[in-house]
């Protein structure tokens, strides 16, 4: 993964003449006046907590210094009001909180995951609603992300382990093939599919750049073939959800007519909690149940997108029992186990929270919930990197601290948000620290950022490269 920079705001580019006037031909003269004055209004930001780490909202946004207000779109999502919130920010790589989109929180609130279930994010990349779903599954039950494209598969991979994420597998795949292993396998499924990106004009100038009016029917063909393969990997009684961030009608309630007509054994539900409006059976092909999909506007509070709630037919049952087998590619530790144990005893009050496997030197900690994995997929990783075991000795991972429970390392040096220590430590640099000597958990304001490894008064550096602050 790159290293990180700031990045200047996009300039924003006006949208195509010719998407307004279909929008203004869709939507009638009055509704367009709100569409277009809504397009004008500053760019709304928004920011959602990661459950497996903070719960508490209001000593969050004081402690952050944000003006933090409710979104319709997630419980735990809010608009931020005033400056300073950002990618720099030491809760950001803690990873405490996600910057995204307001409405593109609407597709996990409709997928509505509970914790022990299996969840397939099939398009996850850059990883918004996965770690949205993983954070509502709580450390139980299996979450599969896919991303298709090499780059952006990584920077998934990065975003779960900011988040802590203990129970995923991330995989680098074609849709077609992930499914096809994974018969009736999930209990639910999101299809966030890639779009003509209508709903990120204002934020991305290249999505209007590179719009078309033949974009939509490309992209519709797409969408249509990325479903066929959704439902395959779906058991029965489970809910798809099907989201894209576009206006186009036949990107949405025409995508969903055609799957409807083509797989009786689906149909339209009302989504868990209200946001945005009823999308138009007008727009489809005229069935009154495409009234339960939801369509969000601009002026809705939201950039824009279309959210489709589906459950396919069949008994709703709890899942079988996952196998015992893992990845062909690791091996039982278990004469590594005492080295590891001692390691999580010194460090963390909590057991290793996986079961231990190998590849090559490098130690994982895979999910309890783990089934046997298909063989012959691009696997980029199950479970938590812990570390790797050299000359007897373990030396842990970054991903293991981040993925510790809060208030659970042994060993911290707890750098209050406001010290220069904190950025330092984000920089690369070494910076003044006591405790015993040996590895230490590092903490921003009480969240674990990291770690270093003490001597002599110095915390030596173990924060990753790829991830500092420049």
């Amino acid at each position: 993964m790159a290293k990180r920079k700031t990045k200047s705001p996009e300039p924003q580019v006006a949208p195509p003449a010719a998407f307004l006037a279909r929008m203004r031909s869709l939507l009638g003269e009055m509704d367009f006046a709100a569409f277009e004055a809504a397009l004008s209004a500053p760019v709304r930001r928004g920011l959602r907590l990661n459950l497996l780490k903070c719960r508490d909202a209001a000593a969050f946004a004081q402690a952050a210094g944000f003006a933090l207000s409710p979104l319709p779109f997630a419980p735990e999502g809010f608009l931020v009001g005033g400056g300073g919130v950002s990618g720099r920010h030491p809760w950001h790589h803690a990873g405490v909180f996600y910057l995204q989109e307001p409405s593109a929180m609407s597709a996990v609130t409709a997928l509505d995951p509970q914790p022990g279930q299996r969840v397939l994010d099939l398009c996850a990349a850059p990883g918004g609603k996965s770690t949205q779903i993983a954070a509502r599954l709580g450390g139980q039950g299996l979450l599969v992300s896919n991303e298709i494209v090499p780059g952006r598969a990584k920077i998934l991979l990065s975003n779960l382990e900011r988040f802590g994420v203990r129970n995923a597998c991330v995989y680098n795949e074609t849709p077609e093939r992930l499914c096809a292993a994974f018969p009736g396998f999930f209990d639910a499924v999101l299809v966030d599919a890639p779009c003509s990106g209508e709903g990120m004009f204002r934020r991305e100038a290249a999505a209007a750049t590179d719009w078309t009016p033949e974009t939509p029917a490309a992209c519709a063909r797409r969408q249509r073939a990325i479903l066929d393969c959704a439902k395959t990997a779906l058991r029965p009684g489970g809910v798809l959800v099907y989201s894209t961030c576009t206006f186009a009608p036949e990107e949405n309630e025409g995508v969903v007519s055609t799957f409807l007509r083509e797989n009786p054994d689906f149909s339209l539900e009302t989504i868990p909690t209200a946001f945005g409006r009823s999308a138009r059976p007008d727009w489809g092909d005229g069935d009154p149940s495409l009234e339960l999909a939801r369509r969000i506007f601009p002026q809705d509070g939201g950039e824009g997108h279309f959210v489709a709630r589906l459950r396919r037919a069949g008994t709703a049952c709890l899942p079988a029992q996952a196998g015992a087998g893992v990845a062909s590619s690791t091996q039982p530790v278990r004469e590594w186990d005492p080295l590891l144990r001692t390691f999580f005893a010194e460090q963390f009050d909590e057991p290793p929270y996986g079961l231990p496997h190998a590849a090559g030197e490098v130690l994982f900690l895979l999910p309890d919930s783990l089934p046997a994995l298909p063989r012959g997929l691009h696997l980029l990783r199950a479970g938590v990197c812990a570390g790797r075991v050299k000359s007897g000795r373990f030396e842990p991972a970054h991903a293991l601290y981040l993925a510790a429970a809060p208030g659970a390392s042994r060993r911290a040096v707890d750098l209050p948000l406001a010290d220069a220590r904190l950025a330092a430590f984000l920089h690369g640099e070494q910076v003044e620290a006591g405790g015993p000597a040996g590895y230490t958990a590092v903490l921003a304001g009480g969240h674990a950022v990291g770690f270093g490894k003490v001597s002599g008064g110095v915390l030596k550096n173990h924060y990753p490269r790829a991830l500092r602050i420049l």
